[in-house]
């Protein structure tokens, strides 16, 4: 039997219709995996892959040869900044080296973005959630960082005010970056558009203002379907030591050890 023709119904609300769909998919991907997850090994990793698939599979061999394992990310947009902060916030658990330069600087941030002009009630709601999650790292396990991170709300706390920061480091350097806007958009444009709002993906640009805001270098390796058996990765700043090294296959952002 033929399919029935796509008839427009101009009675109906396809937007409406739309988003009831993409927040039925994202609450079936809220159900079945968590926001960060466990360690697991590539063996594991490499299963979500046909083995028809060797571009992958050849590329996932070369993550093999160089890491010990992964942990996975949930995919909801924010993965880059729930990647980076974890990962970063559990090497601070790990080693209190880099500990105090840290708690200064983003203790640091709530004056620079009121300066910036962002509403001064609004920036302090989510620096304080963010500078507690910061003074429990000298204490905590990473069980514990795990269990915050998965919490939904506390998690989401914790990715606005990296967005934040990454947002008011574009701003403060305006001249710089707006070299890199496509585009007739300004710059608190871009922001407002594809920084702040969560679930906004990231790209080059936010990458290297959070590694910048931060003094957290970071290492991104890129498992796509580009030529040759190896991944290729950059560095965030360029010639820096990466502290932080994820995975980026296309539109997400996992973690990985060596």
């Amino acid at each position: 039997m033929a399919e029935k023709p796509f008839q427009f119904d101009p009675e109906k609300n396809y937007d409406e219709q739309t988003l009831a769909q993409q927040s039925e998919i994202e609450k079936e991907i809220a159900s079945s995996q968590a926001i960060i997850g466990s360690r697991i090994g590539f063996d594991e990793f490499s299963a979500e892959y046909s083995e028809e698939d060797q571009i992958y599979l050849h590329k996932l061999q070369d993550l093999k040869n160089r890491f010990s394992c992964v942990r996975k990310v949930r995919g909801d947009g924010n993965c880059f900044y729930r990647a980076f902060g974890f990962r970063y916030f559990e090497t601070l658990v790990e080693d209190k080296t880099d500990f105090k330069r840290f708690k200064d600087i983003a203790q640091k941030t709530r004056d620079d973005l009121v300066k910036l002009g962002f509403p001064e009630f609004t920036i302090d709601d989510f620096h304080e959630n963010f500078m507690d999650v910061v003074n429990k790292l000298e204490s905590c396990t990473v069980d514990d960082l795990l269990q915050t991170f998965n919490d939904q709300g506390l998690s989401d706390y914790l990715v606005v005010f990296l967005r934040l920061v990454v947002s008011g480091h574009l701003q403060k350097e305006a001249d710089f970056f707006s070299n890199f806007i496509e585009g007739e958009r300004g710059i608190k444009e871009f922001c407002n558009q594809e920084v702040e709002p969560m679930g906004k993906e990231s790209d080059h640009i936010q990458i290297i203002a959070l590694t910048a805001a931060l003094g957290v270098p970071v290492r991104v390796e890129y498992m796509d379907r580009g030529e040759g058996d190896q991944c290729n990765h950059h560095h965030f700043p360029e010639d820096s030591n990466p502290v932080v090294t994820l995975l980026y296959r296309p539109g997400h952002y996992d973690i990985l050890y060596t």
